[in-house]
């Protein structure tokens, strides 16, 4: 296994650029990179952009991964370049994506079911609970469009893994699978998105483990607050994820799975809202309405996590919510949102430590430039 970062999180790539970012990556110690896009490595899908990039990554033993956006067509304008870079026509668009992506070595993709607005409280920050459309009639749609693309990932021996995002549910992802098939359609397992549907890391990697193909590894806090549940993104460990538990899953499953980072984002690459708080409002009768697949069991081993969580929060281990907030953002003016470039670096090398002493106690092999100088 490899411990790389998504590039999304990682300080200044827009800024530096791609190539650039695979060098910052490697000053970092971390194993690889993953864009989100194609279109994050070169707007225009420019193959010999991609070309050099992937040359470069190979020349510094990273590892290199990609995807082609949000499949979900009811977010579809909302991402208005994955529709510009097919000439106005979105299929085309993510078919050209895919056969670049191919073309370069990358095929396991990204795919994300849709979006979360943190400007927005509780559950009408997620797309899950639009009242423009039902949710099932959005998985009705995703199912559409990765049916119109599956002839196009089958005959470029390519993957579109579906993200554990923050409004779908490992479930509704298994059956996504299901109906279009696992020769064509796996999954990225964000290790922390499912405990805001409320299901157990643990048990969801469990489920999900022979489809999970790309991960996003991060960390989150979550405890009682008003209206349900308060989540926070936190450095993995300080947080509630199971890593001890789920990370042999994960490598028993697939030995060479490339383990990506997902830090918090700088205030420098993405200033703050002005709504911090992400609410899982868990005791709303609609919320609930809403996850028939939630069983008394997996719900009651979620909220014993969340019990063990919040002693460990009241030992004074962990910072709560308002601390870490205030630590991190000037919470709760935000006049001087101080998590910028240096905090960021330290929120990811406190979570790769995490991570590499996690895989060196359980016997995990992993792979990393800063182990190789190490050796030498």
């Amino acid at each position: 296994m490899k411990l790389g970062i998504d590039s999304i999180k990682l300080p200044e790539s827009k800024k530096r650029g791609p190539l650039a970012s695979l060098d910052h990556v490697k000053e970092l110690g971390l194993a690889g990179i993953f864009f989100s896009t194609a279109l994050d490595m070169s707007p225009t899908v420019d193959l010999g952009e991609l070309r050099d990039i992937r040359s470069k990554a190979d020349e510094l033993e990273l590892y290199l991964e990609s995807g082609i956006g949000k499949i979900n067509p009811y977010c579809s304008a909302e991402e208005p370049a994955l529709r510009a870079i097919g000439d106005g026509d979105i299929i085309a668009g993510f078919t050209r994506m895919i056969e670049a992506s191919a073309a370069i070595g990358c095929f396991e993709l990204w795919v994300a079911p849709g979006n979360f607005k943190s400007e927005y409280r509780g559950r009408m920050a997620n797309d899950r609970f639009r009242t423009d459309v039902t949710w099932e009639e959005q998985l009705a749609g995703i199912e559409k469009v990765l049916q119109k693309l599956a002839p196009v990932a089958r005959a470029n021996g390519a993957h579109m893994n579906i993200e554990t995002h923050d409004e779908i549910t490992s479930f509704e992802i298994l059956r996504l699978i299901e109906k279009v098939g696992s020769d064509c359609v796996g999954v990225v397992f964000d290790t922390a998105n499912g405990l805001q549907r409320a299901e157990h890391p643990v048990f969801a990697a469990k489920r999900l483990a022979p489809y999970i193909r790309q991960t996003h590894i991060k960390d989150a806090y979550v405890g009682r607050a008003p209206g349900g549940l308060d989540f926070q993104t936190r450095p993995c460990g300080d947080g509630i994820v199971d890593f001890a538990t789920i990370l042999p899953i994960l490598a028993e499953a697939n030995p060479a799975l490339n383990l990506s980072l997902e830090a918090a984002q700088s205030v420098d690459d993405k200033r703050r809202k002005a709504n911090p708080r992400q609410c899982i409002e868990i005791d709303d009768p609609i919320w609930r309405a809403d996850h028939p697949d939630l069983t008394p069991d997996e719900l009651a081993a979620y909220m014993a996590t969340v019990d063990a969580y919040e002693k460990r929060v009241a030992s004074g281990e962990v910072a709560d919510w308002e601390a870490y907030e205030a630590s991190q953002y000037g919470y709760p003016t935000y006049e001087h949102q101080s998590y910028g470039f240096d905090a960021a670096i330290c929120f990811i090398k406190q979570s790769a430590r995490h991570i590499e002493a996690i895989c060196r106690d359980k016997g995990i092999a992993l792979s990393s430039p800063a182990q190789k100088q190490k050796a030498a």
